[in-house]
């Protein structure tokens, strides 16, 4: 409790995910003082094409901060600062004077420029700009994004041209137009989100200049790269008025940050609509030679950037929701493990949800997702638990590739995101990875994250070592599965993955 005396003081997080957009009011502990979230549409013009609404999105994210800072009785005095964190890769071109969007945002998971990264790989396929960007050429990335729709949308690249046309991720948009948008507002994005366009330079932290050649992206269109945490502007207007606008993080780096993964070695695995593991790699880039991504993890002010390896599965909370609404085998969620635990075990049954193919540690965008194992034994309680256990099993597979690229393995899990609260789930985790997996009081890590970086730059707290304080843990999972019943289930999951790959044809 505050003494009568003490200022209240706070700081909001605006989350901008894939699913819904929300915000949270964290206290000086790092404690949820209040929180308001709202859904956005999801669009699906075509298989394997994902879009989100913009406009929506950003009228959403001005709901939310209004909600939350009415539930909590909070005035916009005592928020001393605005964390951004977003949706990584999702693609976004926009009018600059209108702030109009030129057509939907492509999402992250968006596969529809498969045939147009082969042409880009040419003669060295994937590898050939993992060098510079840390990332193989994929999909999922927002350079290639970028070139399809300058490529697609009638008139859009000599408008590009001309500078009429702002490309950003999520934290650009939001950022813009919390700033101003058409009147003055900041075009800007941090060395976190840009380091997944595969258009910045890991080394320089700078856009790079033979790879927009190359993508055939004008300069003109790409936001100033910043820090994770500095002030970029001021809130122009809404509840937030004059609030320092003060950091920004992709979703995942900002988990690492929340998590207080600070050292080497140090990682943790958000399981939210995909699941992203990151491990904290220190100042030097580290190569990844097992299908996984080297990123930036953070970057503070002035301070040299922290990088690290990554591994990301595009399909986790995604299935469950698949299960529910295309399926209707569950009503609600949370329902997935009540059915699972009505079973004891998945009968036999394996689903790999490669719907839009296989990220780390394999990229290969030719996969689709395949139930294998099947007979008539096979209840919807076992397929329950089959999709659990994929997240579970993928989550295995990053973590061995972890191993072999750093020679480091992990002690524990630090865990966050919605799915945390799914006891079976964690409890496959543990006995899967063999090793103890830990929920933090806070699970929402991500604006955690955001919420510490836009505290370090606008002096709120000291440094590193108080956000460490701030870290407890809620809950702990230790693994009790028999090691030659984890192994043998394994082989089975890595037979079924073979399953996925090759569903694709160059004609489809």
């Amino acid at each position: 409790m505050n003494a009568p005396d003490t200022p209240r003081e706070f700081i909001a997080a605006i989350d901008q995910g894939t699913t819904s957009s929300r915000c949270i009011v964290f206290d000086r502990d790092g404690r949820i003082v209040a929180v308001d979230q709202k859904e956005h549409r999801q669009i699906f013009p075509r298989p394997g094409w994902v879009e989100h609404d913009a406009t929506e999105i950003w009228r959403n994210v001005q709901e939310v901060t209004a909600g939350a800072l009415a539930k909590s009785g909070i005035t916009s005095d005592e928020v001393k600062a605005i964390g951004i964190t977003n949706q990584r890769e999702t693609t976004l071109l926009w009018e600059k004077a209108t702030g109009r969007p030129v057509h939907n945002a492509l999402v992250w998971q968006d596969t529809r420029t498969d045939q147009l990264c082969r042409e880009l790989g040419r003669d060295t396929g994937q590898e050939r700009f993992r060098r510079a960007t840390g990332l193989p050429l994929a999909s999922y990335f927002s350079g290639p994004k970028v070139r399809w729709l300058l490529d697609n949308v009638p008139g859009l690249r000599e408008r590009a041209e001309r500078g009429e046309i702002l490309f950003g991720t999520m934290d650009s948009w939001v950022i813009w137009n919390l700033t101003g948008g058409p009147d003055g507002g900041q075009h800007v994005t941090d060395v976190t989100n840009a380091s997944r366009t595969m258009l910045m330079n890991l080394h320089t932290m700078e856009w790079d200049r033979e790879i927009l050649a190359a993508m055939d992206v004008p300069a003109a269109v790409l936001p100033r790269i910043g820090s994770s945490a500095e002030i970029y502007g001021t809130a122009a207007d809404g509840p937030l008025a004059g609030t320092p606008v003060a950091s920004a993080l992709g979703d995942q780096q900002a988990a690492l940050f929340g998590q207080t993964c600070y050292a080497v070695g140090e990682g943790k695995s958000t399981y939210g609509t995909g699941t992203f593991l990151l491990m904290n790699t220190g100042e030097q880039p580290v190569s990844s030679y097992h299908g996984l991504l080297t990123t930036v993890g953070y970057r503070i002010g002035g301070q040299r950037p922290v990088y690290a390896l990554e591994g990301a599965i595009a399909v986790t909370g995604a299935l469950v929701q698949w299960m529910r609404d295309q399926m209707g085998l569950i009503s609600t969620a949370a329902e997935i493990e009540t059915l699972a635990l009505s079973v004891e075990d998945n009968g036999g049954a394996y689903f790999v949800p490669a719907f839009s193919g296989l990220f780390a540690p394999y990229w290969r965008s030719d996969a689709r997702g395949v139930i294998a194992g099947l007979t008539r034994y096979v209840t919807k309680a076992h397929l329950a638990r089959a999709v659990l256990e994929a997240t579970a099993w993928q989550t295995r597979e990053i973590v061995d590739a972890m191993r072999k690229d750093s020679g480091t393995g992990l002690t524990a899990l630090k865990v966050d995101g919605g799915m945390t609260a799914n006891n079976l789930l964690m409890q496959n985790i543990a006995d899967f990875l063999d090793v103890p997996v830990v929920r933090p009081m806070v699970s929402e890590t991500t604006c955690l994250g955001a919420a510490y970086a836009a505290g370090l730059a606008t002096g709120f707290w000291a440094g590193t070592e108080e956000l460490r304080a701030n870290w407890r843990r809620a809950a702990e999972w230790t693994p009790r599965m028999d090691p030659a019943l984890r192994d043998r289930e394994y082989r089975q999951w890595l037979k079924a993955v073979q399953r996925t790959m090759g569903w694709l044809d160059e004609e489809s």
